[in-house]
């Protein structure tokens, strides 16, 4: 599925670069893993290559997907029901947990108007960072612009 110098996406920890793939040995049984760095904190994952699929390792989006992921940023409705804040923060985190830019983009969008009502708690801001910081990457990547030129179009959008 990927090459060594292939990007990809980890759910929950962002876009990485397969740094190499390597055949381990565990219980007598051999397996490759993808060996991953992660760009934003360069931390080392691996990967097993059958398992890459169901842990949600993508590739990133295209650029034709983009348009999409603004669609969500815009909008108003927010995907996850009121609640207490520890259930919306088990929902929001379910979202970030699949590595879909678009679960991404809604956590972020509701997030940020949940803000503009009123005071979030610490887990829900430190989700809001993890979120932004994670989409912004990736779109950064795809477009092969700055993140600080990305922040400044969704900050735009989230208004």
């Amino acid at each position: 599925m990927f090459k060594i110098g292939d990007l990809a996406v980890y759910p929950a920890h962002g876009v990485g670069k397969i740094e190499s793939i390597e055949t381990k040995s565990i219980g007598g049984k051999k397996q490759d893993f993808y060996v991953m760095r992660v760009l934003e904190n360069d931390m080392k994952i691996l990967i097993p290559v059958p398992n890459a699929e169901s842990v949600g390792l993508r590739e990133l989006i295209d650029v034709g997907d983009i348009p999409r992921v603004y669609e969500i940023l815009k909008t108003r409705e927010i995907s996850v029901n009121g609640g207490t804040w520890n259930r919306r923060y088990r929902e929001y985190m379910e979202k970030i947990k699949t590595g879909s830019i678009y679960e991404l983009a809604e956590v972020l969008r509701d997030l940020t108007v949940l803000k503009g009502d009123k005071e979030l708690s610490f887990g829900e801001r430190k989700m809001l960072d993890t979120a932004r910081t994670l989409l912004l990457k990736e779109l950064s990547i795809v477009q092969k612009v700055s993140e600080e030129d990305v922040e400044k179009e969704v900050r735009e959008m989230l208004q």
